[in-house]
């Protein structure tokens, strides 16, 4: 499904466009700043103050006072309420684990970007939707307390066979090329242009066997090397929190090819561009890796 085109000033809640120019308008928005935080503080004993522990991003509420108006219309101001209220009702999220709404802002001055999370809120004073004015109380609780580009971003990095990724003047022979029979390697870039680690969905599509992906300035690896790709075979390494599992093709999880050294929940894109390297054995070059991910941000 499309994500509506949003103006400045308009949010998508989940799927429903509100705000300016629209029939449901905003008076207030709390919950924009800081996400509040899990606190570990403990008293020293015996003496003054505290020692602070570590500090975990809460829930991050994001309270509107809104309205819809539809003035004179009361059958189209209950029905703009019906509409409001479907996503609530979606048994792929509502009976789900782990599955949530989106909220898109277009905030002013600021690109697009969207919060996850869960409308937890939705009541209305339906007394006065006679005059086609219904007052809203909307809370939606973004269990991911960061904030996200309204696009992904993909980049396709093909397994490479020239060793170390190119040639370096002078050249002089002999000049020595990787066959299929060695583990070649390409190093790629990848560019998150957000102030926070993001996290990525990672394709591999055969053939190919013994793959290990590298962010090479942290060092930090993800290995499978049992893994044997055939032709149109792939595999999906999700490492976004809430999610972190490893799939086939035929949707079966395949968690136990990944060695046990690799962290998914560490395996980040850092701020900034940095590179990325994939090795495996392809005789074929035709092997490839996608990295899919939203930029990551601390603030609207």
């Amino acid at each position: 499904m499309t994500d509506p085109t949003l103006a400045t000033g308009q949010l998508d809640l989940a799927g429903t466009v509100i705000g300016k120019g629209t029939p449901v308008q905003i008076r207030s928005i709390t919950g924009l700043g800081r996400p509040p935080v899990r606190e570990q503080d403990v008293d020293q004993p015996s003496m003054d103050g505290a020692w602070p522990g570590p500090d975990y991003y809460a829930t991050r509420d994001v309270q509107f006072d809104a309205a819809i108006r539809t003035p004179g219309d009361r059958a189209a101001a209950l029905d703009l309420l019906a509409v409001l209220q479907q996503p609530l009702h979606d048994p792929a999220v509502r009976l789900v684990g782990g599955a949530t709404h989106t909220l898109r802002i277009a905030w002013p001055g600021r690109p697009v970007k969207r919060l996850n999370g869960r409308i937890r809120r939705l009541d209305a004073d339906v007394e006065r939707a006679v005059h086609g004015y219904i007052p809203l109380d909307i809370a939606f609780a973004a269990t991911d307390p960061y904030w996200y580009a309204d696009t992904e971003t993909t980049t396709e990095l093909p397994l490479g066979w020239l060793t170390g990724g190119g040639f370096a003047a002078p050249v002089t022979a002999p000049i020595y090329v990787q066959n299929g029979t060695v583990a070649a390697d390409r190093p790629g870039w990848v560019t998150n242009t957000g102030t926070a680690d993001a996290y990525s969905v990672i394709r591999i599509t055969g053939p190919c066997s013994q793959i290990t992906i590298t962010h090479v300035p942290t060092g930090r690896t993800l290995s499978l090397p049992t893994a044997n790709l055939t032709v149109g075979q792939w595999i999906d390494l999700d490492t976004r929190p809430g999610v972190r599992t490893v799939t086939r093709e035929n949707g079966g999880n395949a968690l136990s090819l990944l060695a046990p050294a690799s962290r998914l929940d560490q395996f980040t894109i850092p701020p900034g561009t940095s590179e990325m390297r994939w090795t495996a054995f392809d005789a074929t070059n035709t092997a490839r890796l996608r990295l899919t991910w939203r930029d990551t941000y601390t603030a609207l």
